[in-house]
């Protein structure tokens, strides 16, 4: 059982299973996103992007400024955050939840200070000091699974049980961040769909998010937006990935996911809403 609500900074979000899923937008200020290709570099195209997707409903906004991509290399701090802060610095008053999505502290700290509601750590908060920079305040903490790190993460990754492997790493985060004083309320955990997995391994973790979300205690966040594992299904490149990212979206929420991170935010969110309307009346929403 998971929590009702995520404190998420200023704001706090209903995680309970009657609540509508929610959606999570994505926007890269990255030159070289392997979803985007660098479209929302400039500022004023960011914010613009952004405001799309307010309109069209989003519930938090994903602020990314290094791209995560397999193979990708490391930024550099300073780089990182001449892309991010005067991003969020002209969003933070916008009316939605804004999330960082960083794995250095520094980033973290400046960040929140800025005034972020989540920070969103591919690492897992492992980093020296990523626990220190965020366990104070309200921000939601959102704890990702990877194997190694983007630039080798997809070299034949191998795991003796996927889903044990993966719920116990992010069972061990939640409990360090505990123990760094963070709130449980403030908490969330992504199975790190596409960081280090095969397809085999990516669909064995959305089968089990409600074994996740069980043992973990807290809501699951997914992300499989226009993904590889999206590919390989369905044979479509990167541009062509729409419905079947809707599909995984649905299929993640319908095994226990409460929010899902995607590209495109009005079309997944009228399905999200036809599915939870039909789910609701149907009886058939899964309570981890």
């Amino acid at each position: 059982m998971t929590r009702d609500y995520l404190q998420c900074g200023r704001f706090r979000l209903p995680v309970h299973a009657q609540a509508r899923p929610l959606v999570m937008g994505v926007l890269n200020v990255t030159p070289d996103s392997f979803s985007d290709g660098g479209r929302f570099q400039s500022l004023d195209i960011a914010l613009t992007h952004a405001e799309h997707m307010i309109a069209e409903g989003v519930d938090i906004i994903d602020i990314g400024g290094e791209s995560s991509r397999p193979g990708a290399d490391p930024l550099p701090l300073d780089e990182e955050l001449r892309r991010v802060m005067p991003l969020i610095y002209a969003l933070r008053d916008c009316g939605k939840p804004l999330s960082i999505d960083t794995y250095k502290p520094e980033v973290m700290r400046e960040a929140v200070a800025a005034g972020v509601d989540m920070v969103n750590d591919i690492n897992g908060f492992r980093a020296d000091g990523a626990l220190r920079a965020v366990k104070d305040g309200e921000a939601a903490l959102c704890m990702m699974h990877m194997l190694r790190e983007p630039k080798t993460m997809q070299v034949e990754p191998t795991y003796d049980d996927v889903v044990r492997e993966v719920s116990d790493f992010l069972n061990e985060r939640v409990a360090a961040a505990k123990t760094a004083g963070v709130a449980e309320d403030r908490l969330c955990v992504d199975p790190g769909f596409g960081f280090g997995k095969s397809l085999t391994h990516n669909l064995a973790l959305m089968r089990n998010i409600g074994r996740i979300a069980r043992e973990t205690g807290v809501p699951v966040l997914a992300g499989m937006s226009r993904k590889s594992m999206i590919g390989q299904i369905t044979g479509k490149p990167v541009e062509q990935r729409l419905a079947g990212s809707i599909a995984a979206a649905l299929a993640a929420i319908a095994h226990g996911a409460r929010i899902v991170r995607v590209h495109d935010v009005a079309a997944t969110l009228d399905a999200v809403r036809v599915w939870h309307a039909v789910a609701q009346e149907g009886g058939i929403i899964n309570e981890p």
